[in-house]
């Protein structure tokens, strides 16, 4: 799996330097730093611009890259004895997931449950989320239904964001909670919004009524801390 970019990079070398396999460099490094990362226990190459523009597809590199160890999916089921869950439902984007998955790690979110898609691009979304997605337990599961049935029988309180919903700021938020969010297109379904025990919303200024999903998810996670 390659990931690139100076930020994602260093964030697994500092903290999950076992899972780097090669690290590619493209530009030059202060003698300091090159000696240090030789030392870190991974292969490191010297690759021209030309060979790291073609393993990245001409995406902004930075003059780093990296072939680290696969990101493996965690079971939804041990997620149940967790505080605050994060469920996805039918979110496509990987920048966006990348984007939440970031400030899902940041805010105190526990796990994710990404629903209603067949599979997850996790190369991109690791990169979008700057390495941030290893410290995150994230599971697919396919029906989004199932999942709410079974998170509300272990004592979850269901949160969901809707335009329509009730201001955050005056929702009593209980400890072992689970914030639902929804496609930007779609939002929630009719029938997942029948099983939320409470549907919020963020108030908006200058008559604005929407935000980004990643940054009306932050926005919630973070009012949802305790």
């Amino acid at each position: 799996m390659l990931i690139y970019a100076k930020q994602p990079i260093y964030y697994v070398i500092d903290n999950y330097p076992n899972k780097i396999k090669t690290l590619y460099l493209a530009k030059e490094l202060d003698k300091k730093e090159y000696s240090r990362l030789m030392k870190m226990g991974f292969e490191v190459k010297r690759i021209p611009q030309e060979a790291a523009q073609k393993m990245c597809k001409n995406a902004n590199h930075q003059g780093f890259l990296a072939e680290v160890s696969e990101y493996e999916l965690h079971p939804f089921s041990s997620f149940l004895n967790k505080d605050f869950i994060l469920v996805l439902s039918n979110l496509t984007d990987v920048g966006n997931i990348g984007a939440i998955v970031r400030s899902a790690y940041a805010l105190g979110v526990d796990a994710i449950v990404v629903c209603g898609v067949k599979t997850l691009a996790i190369e991109p979304i690791l990169r979008t989320s700057t390495g941030a997605l290893f410290d995150m337990p994230l599971a697919l599961e396919q029906n989004i239904h199932d999942v709410l049935n079974d998170l509300k029988t272990s004592g979850f309180t269901l949160y969901g964001a809707d335009m329509g919903g009730k201001d955050i700021k005056d929702v009593a938020i209980k400890q072992k909670r689970v914030l639902v969010l929804g496609s930007e297109g779609e939002g929630l379904t009719s029938r997942v919004v029948s099983k939320l025990d409470e549907v919020v919303s963020i108030k908006m200024s200058h008559g604005f009524d929407s935000l980004n999903v990643s940054v009306a998810g932050a926005i919630l996670m973070d009012r949802m801390r305790i």
